[in-house]
């Protein structure tokens, strides 16, 4: 009985020295795998800071300070926080936030950190300050306002993405 006990313990043996053989190569390339083999190019942040210093300052020196825009923005976020939203400013204070029906928005506290042209520039320099891992910003050549903002907070989270597009600026 002895016999057939160390018999059968071999039998189970040989599968888990197997597994742990064909295995034991892969534990040496662990670190080299969890790397990621695809480095993404990205603008230095002092160019981005450059950038929006240049348009702030461009638009600052328009002082304009009655204007709308169409706000709309991309995110894994509630239907109703992602627009598109009419956005008015009067005397440089938001006056209104509408749906594209004129009907005012349900949520305004969705928009609060896109609700001025100024409000728009403090999330880019935000996400500059923060060292987002990404953050991508076309402006309007006269006006220096940002027409699409897309910002990518970590490379290795999902769902923490922003992309804002602002549209049909018109000076009131």
């Amino acid at each position: 009985m002895l016999k057939n006990f160390k018999t059968q313990l071999m039998q189970l043996r040989w599968p888990i020295v197997m597994s742990a053989a064909l295995l034991m190569p892969l534990s040496f390339n662990t670190p080299a795998i969890s790397q990621s083999t695809v480095e993404i190019a990205q603008r230095p942040a002092n160019e981005d800071l450059r950038q929006l210093r240049r348009n702030r300052r461009l638009w600052n020196q328009q002082n304009i300070r009655n204007y709308r825009y169409t706000l709309s923005r991309s995110c894994f976020c509630a239907p109703a926080a992602r627009g598109p939203v009419i956005i008015t400013v009067r005397n440089g204070i938001t006056a209104s936030i509408t749906t594209t029906t004129g009907e005012p928005v349900s949520n305004p506290e969705f928009f609060e950190r896109y609700k001025t042209i100024p409000k728009l520039f403090n999330v880019i320099a935000d996400a500059i300050a923060r060292r987002a891992d990404n953050v991508e910003v076309t402006y309007n050549s006269q006006r220096g306002y940002p027409t699409q903002i897309s910002i990518d907070y970590s490379f290795q989270q999902a769902d923490e993405e922003l992309f804002l597009t602002i549209e049909n600026f018109q000076e009131l």
